[in-house]
């Protein structure tokens, strides 16, 4: 019940049997998991429209395919919460933000300012942290560790991570169990578990602490060992990336995330932020070296070449590395051919399954990817009508704050809303 969601038919784009081999591997997904090998299919290379010298549509052609399928996203595959959980819902608002919608019996609310106002949610398990201020008697809040469960938080410091781009500042108030918090007990509470990451899996840690602390920031960890976000960088680094989930595209985007914050705030690429630069350029390039003949991205992700006949697998590859790709290069590079060809498929894909339930995992950052590549290249857009009661933050409210401050008025960096994912 809770892996996928469904759309009303508005055509069908692809082979009825097709459709049912597909629907059928759809509903064995549970998200993010291993590489799966699959039939090849060879198929022409993507020309659409031909606008251009190099065969490919027009760039208007191409900004309307990438409206038009996040449009239907956003307003006919519509969750609820009596029949889906957070891991999905959260998933939905990483690519729309405060704009993603959720049915709460027949009434549409924004999914993040529901949680925030202490809304029920199945799998938003929030419990009240230690006690962080003697004086003032304030304690962290921390969302409970569910991994496999495609309900709850799957990965250590998911939930911020992807919250961290919704704009929200220090001081927005979150009601965890009843009482008033805000999102600085959430990130000092996170900063005070760092050691207890039972996988020493720190990609969104990573999104989430650079969103609000400058990438030179050092603390101490609950058991009073000093960390600091170059640490958490190191770790990442020494990860196998194809054994990693996802093919490894998590750990890119929060070690991107990184980077083009610590670049933005005028630090250094070196040591370990050149370590890091690397292994994102090279990750580029292997996304390009295995990028099939027609134009889509490979279905084993930066590993090797391949091109899967099952639409679900086509989706979560294709969309994660899209979304690495948006994330990591600059509008100049987004608009290289191979690029564009690749961003074409993954709007094809989405056209081919607006028919068949879809992975909620799979689609949504299939869709942050696409409403990456749009704000970089296009500009950015919003999405159905403003439906949180406090205006989202500006940029500054949300900047990373020094270590030796306790304001945010003065930020060391501003963060950018197109730098989140998982």
């Amino acid at each position: 019940m809770f892996a996928s969601i469904s759309a009303t038919p508005v055509r069908i784009l692809v082979s009825t049997s097709l459709l049912l081999a597909s629907a059928a591997l759809f509903s064995q997904l549970s998200g993010c998991g291993k590489t799966i090998d699959a039939p090849v299919v060879t198929t022409n290379p993507t020309s659409g429209g031909s606008g251009t010298e190099d065969g490919l549509p027009t760039d208007d052609e191409i900004r309307r395919q990438i409206d038009e399928v996040l449009d239907f996203t956003y307003e006919r595959r519509r969750l609820n919460l009596q029949d889906h959980a957070a891991w999905q819902i959260l998933h939905g608002a990483l690519a729309y933000k405060r704009q993603f919608l959720v049915s709460d019996n027949g009434n549409d609310v924004s999914a993040v300012d529901h949680v925030l106002k202490g809304g029920k949610m199945t799998g938003w398990n929030m419990t009240r942290g230690d006690l962080l201020d003697e004086a003032t008697q304030r304690y962290g809040v921390k969302a409970l560790l569910e991994s496999g469960t495609k309900t709850g938080q799957g990965h250590t410091d998911q939930w911020l991570g992807y919250l961290s781009d919704c704009q929200l500042p220090l001081d927005e108030v979150m009601i965890v169990e009843g009482k008033e918090h805000t999102v600085r007990d959430y990130v000092e509470q996170i900063e005070h578990d760092v050691h207890l990451n039972p996988y020493r899996e720190y990609s969104w840690t990573l999104m989430a602490l650079t969103a609000y602390r400058p990438t030179s920031y050092e603390w101490k960890a609950g058991d009073g060992s000093t960390w600091n976000i170059g640490k958490l960088v190191e770790i990442e680094l020494e990860h196998n990336l194809d054994q990693s989930p996802c093919g490894g595209t998590h750990r890119l985007v929060g070690l991107t995330i990184a980077r083009n914050r610590h670049v933005e705030a005028g630090g250094k690429l070196e040591g370990v932020w050149k370590a890091c630069d690397d292994k994102i350029n090279e990750s580029i390039a292997k996304a390009k070296q295995f990028q099939n003949p027609d134009g889509s991205l490979s279905s084993n992700y930066l590993q090797r070449i391949g091109n899967s006949a099952d639409l679900a697998q086509a989706m979560g590859s294709a969309g994660h590395v899209m979304e690495f790709l948006a994330v990591s290069m600059d509008k100049d590079q987004l608009q290289e051919p191979w690029v564009k060809r690749a961003v074409l498929k993954v709007c094809e894909t989405f056209r081919n399954t607006k028919p068949v339930d879809v992975e909620c995992g799979a689609l949504f950052h299939a869709a942050h990817g696409l409403v990456l590549y749009r704000q970089k290249v296009f500009g950015p857009r919003s999405f159905g009508p403003e439906t949180s009661e406090k205006p989202a933050a500006a940029a500054a409210d949300n900047a990373p704050v020094d270590e030796k401050s306790t304001s945010t008025e003065t930020p060391a960096a501003v963060v950018k809303s197109e730098e989140v994912a998982e």
